[in-house]
Order: structure tokens, then sequence, then C-alpha cells
């Protein structure tokens, strides 16, 4: 008996520093919420500006409750699946991030677990099938040469795990990390810990290599840039949305990430279409990074977490723009990031970008605004986690958006009215997230809805 309990000494730390993380959690979503005008204590007081409170909107819907699918959403569902039966790799357990494209980033792994997860919840594969691919997984990413030793690299490829650029070149020294990405995958490591203990060692195993003092510095994350005058540099990560996102990830592994985590220093509001839209205030120009408002963080948050005070109401006011767009031109909208099937096949979908409503643009800010799409994940996500008439005519608009046996588009052109057929772990992770969450609600609970009793 002894030597059982030394056995499991180290996966029942590993589920106590959890329990711990979520108390953490929990006062983000206590503090969050609070006014945003409450000034920072202590001695940086001075870097936080008080802001004005941001309003609370009196037509923000109840979180639903979890519903069986109907035989129509679990086809949906299996469609989604078939993009990972047909794009994943048996030595690796891993999945390429586009279809025909090897490489994949840690947002598009978490990605895939995050759908495999899902597709267990929604009885798609057997528990059987999900531990072997979820070990397989584990293995290769405990395994993922590390960007200078200390962090995963930003690429891979997912056939033999070496790292790669972002075009998935073989790239032997690495390009660095990102902070957004790790914390991203933080959130499917975390749930696989917690509710799948058989896996907890291996997850353990997979962080335990990584340097996470790197990661998380004075409250903000950073990750590393490599290509720019002076060698690599660690850099500030994340913008407003994106970083409250991440930042609930890495909050589960206890780090000190209290100044990402605040929306109060960055956060303006930005008219768009009669709705004052929550947005970055950091100019693009001065710091380096463009500061899209998509719906990606906001569902994903939504989706897996539940949302704070804070992050609900800047989720519905990006809803609500999308949806007054429509009304006014007729044009069915849900935009966020997106891969697309032409040139430079990666775009950002916005409600606002560096002082635009409704810019479609390039990492960098170049515009691309024939290629703005209807979005199939922005779609099923915020009709899952909102269920309104309008999502309901969104989910229907892209419903044919598919092919059975390779998952999901990504999207439909507004301009030219054709289906944008790029087909990605993301498109199809995010329908698969957004339908398990109408099954069975966010993924991270505190504990299970009881079961309904019967009248």
């Amino acid at each position: 008996m002894e030597s059982n309990i030394v056995k499991a000494r180290g996966p029942i730390v590993w589920m106590l520093a959890i329990a711990c993380a979520f108390a953490g959690v929990w006062w983000i979503e206590r503090e969050t919420g609070k006014e945003l005008v409450e000034k920072t204590q202590g001695p940086g007081a001075q870097s936080a500006p008080a802001r004005a409170p941001i309003a609370s909107s009196t037509d923000l819907p109840p979180e639903p409750a979890p519903r069986p699918l109907s035989e129509e959403e679990k086809q949906w569902a299996r469609t989604a699946w078939a993009y990972f039966e047909k794009n994943f790799d048996n030595n690796t357990g891993l999945v390429r991030s586009v279809e025909t494209f090897a490489g994949a980033t840690m947002w598009d792994t978490a990605s895939y677990l995050l759908a495999l997860i899902a597709a267990h919840d929604l009885g798609l594969i057997e528990k059987r099938t999900f531990d072997i691919r979820t070990s397989k997984a584990l293995v290769s990413l405990e395994r993922l040469p590390l960007y200078d030793g200390k962090l995963p690299n930003k690429s891979y490829d997912v056939t033999n795990l070496a790292m790669t650029d972002y075009e998935g070149k073989p790239s032997p020294g690495g390009i660095g990390w990102s902070a957004i990405d790790i914390g991203r995958l933080l959130v499917p490591l975390n749930v696989l810990a917690w509710r799948h203990p058989t896996h907890t060692p291996a997850a353990r195993a997979v962080i335990a290599r990584w340097d996470t003092a790197q990661l998380a510095r004075q409250g903000q994350m950073f990750g590393m840039q490599v290509g720019g005058p002076g060698g690599p540099q660690a850099v500030q990560e994340g913008r407003v949305g994106y970083e409250q996102y991440a930042a609930r990830g890495f909050t589960l592994m206890g780090l000190d990430v209290s100044a990402a985590a605040d929306w109060r220093p960055h956060l303006q509001e930005v008219p768009v279409q009669g709705v004052n839209v929550c947005a970055d205030a950091r100019d693009p120009q001065r710091f380096g990074a463009q500061n899209f408002v998509v719906s990606e963080p906001y569902v994903l948050e939504g989706l897996e977490f539940g949302w704070t005070g804070t992050s609900r109401e800047c989720a519905w006011r990006a809803y609500k723009a999308q949806e007054a767009r429509s009304r006014a031109t007729g044009v069915p909208t849900a935009v966020t990031e997106d891969h697309v099937d032409r040139p430079p096949y990666f775009v950002y979908n916005s409600v606002w970008s560096a002082g635009r409503p409704w810019a479609t643009v390039t990492e960098k800010g170049q515009d691309v605004a024939a290629l703005r799409t209807l979005s199939v994940k922005a779609a099923f996500a915020w009709h899952a986690l909102l269920r309104t008439p309008y999502t309901e005519s969104l989910v229907r608009k892209v419903a044919p958006l598919h092919d059975p046996a390779r998952g999901w588009y990504a999207g439909l052109y507004e301009e030219g009215g054709q289906p944008n057929r790029a087909l990605t772990a993301n498109t199809n992770a995010v329908v698969l997230e957004s339908l398990a969450y109408t099954a069975r609600g966010r993924l991270l609970r505190w504990r299970e809805p009881s079961t309904p009793k019967k009248p």
C-alpha cells in the first residue's frame, strides 16, 4: 500500500496544484467583474490609469442550459471529426493544421486535443480510442525539441516533430515561442489532468520540461521573437481579448499573469454599428502588434472557461456589432481570424482594428478586404453560447459548407459568395467544441451539471 501511495504522489501533487489554480481562476472571475475605474494598488499604480467604467448591458442573455444534440447536429459533429481522422499522423499522434500541410503550431495542437476531448464527450469515439490517441499525442509533446532548450517552438512538422518556420520549412534552431499559443495548449493539458487522471502523469511530464519562468514576468506574458535586429528578443504578448483568454490558461498553472488578466490598463470603447465595442488602446505603430477585435478569444473563453464579468460584456458587444452590421447591410456577419484558400492564406476578419471597423487585414495590418468571409467556426460558437434567432440564421447559412469525408470549410466569401474551402484543424475543432458545449456546457467547471429530474 505504501508503495502505491509513493507511486501516486506525483499525480496527487499535480491535482492539488490544479485545485489551487482553480481558486485563482475564481479570483479572476470575481475581480474582473468589478468596476473598471478601480485603480491598481501599490508601486505600479501610475502605469494603470483609471478609465471610465464599462456599463453593463441590460439585454445580456443567460448562459444556456445543456441539451441533447439533434440528429442533424450529431452529423455535423461527425463531419468535424472527419477532418482529424483524415489528417492524423499515426507515427506522432498529432494532426496537420491545414489539410495537406504538415506543419502545426501549439495553438493548432491544442485545437486537436480539444477536438479529441469533445469527440470523446460526444460519443464519436470509444474510450479506448481516446486513450490511445491521447497517450500518443502526449508522448510526442514530451519529445518535442524545445527552442533554446526552454519552451516549445512556434511550429513543428507533425510527421517527424522537427522544428519549422511558419511556412513549414525546417528550422533546426527554431523561430522562438508564442506565449499565447502555449497558454491555449495549457487548456487541454489541464483538462486531461483534471478529468482523465490516467493521463495526468503524461500531461505533467510535458510541462515539466518547460522553463515556465520565461513565460511570465511581473504579471505579463512574454514570447520570444527571432529575426529582428539585435537577435532574439523577449517581447510582451497579447492584446485585449487574446491576452485575457491566454491568461486563464496560465492561471491554471499557478503562474502570475495578473497584469495580463487585468482588462483595465488598455481597454477602450470604440463605436461600431452603434455599439461601443471593447478594443485595445495600444497603438500598433508604437507597440508593434496589431489590436484585432475578433470573435475568437471571446468564444473560446466562453466555451472552455465560461466568461468573467468583463469578458462577458465585451463578448456580447462584439457579437451585437456583428448582428447590427448584418441587419444594416443584409450581409450575414460572423468574423474572426481564419485561414483562407488563397494568398496570403491567413487573415483577421475584424470587428475593429487599428482605427477601422470591419477591417480584413494580415497579421501585419495589410488590407485584404476582398477576403472578408462569414466564418463557420464563429457562427457555430456564437450559436452555442447565445442561441439567438440571429445565431440560428448564421448556422443555417454555413450548414452547407462542408465535405462529409473531409470536414468543415472555413467559411463563405462576402465578395462573390463562394466557399472559402480552406480545411483546418482550428475550424473543425471549434465546431466540435461548440457542439460539445451545447451538449454538456463549458469545458472547465467546478462540478458537472445535475441531471434534471423527470416530471
